[in-house]
């Protein structure tokens, strides 16, 4: 074993992509927002070339994200696969 690995924390990649069928505005923003803050992992939603922390509000909503975009959540950590699906979830069901 090399003195640089870590085998205590085991970390996972997953990365979505979603087309939203509403604008994400306050409420579905407000709703990812909470869900990613519950997350262990280091999470990211990008946008038209631009990247946010999902755990804030302000910065999804300055996203300027419209019904129909392509947003791509990305999760690295030790819950990454339920952090890509439950915000997936909530972004596939933004009203």
């Amino acid at each position: 074993m090399s003195a640089n690995s870590d085998t205590t924390s085991p970390s996972t990649r997953r990365e979505a992509q979603v087309v939203l069928p509403a604008h994400l505005h306050a409420r579905p923003a407000g709703q990812l927002a909470r869900a990613a803050g519950g997350f262990r992992s280091a999470l990211e939603l990008d946008y038209n070339g631009r990247t946010v922390n999902p755990t804030g509000v302000l910065g999804l909503m300055g996203l300027g994200a419209t019904a129909g975009s392509t947003v791509t959540i990305r999760a690295t950590g030790p819950d990454a696969h339920e952090a890509v699906t439950a915000l997936t979830e909530i972004l596939a069901n933004a009203e």
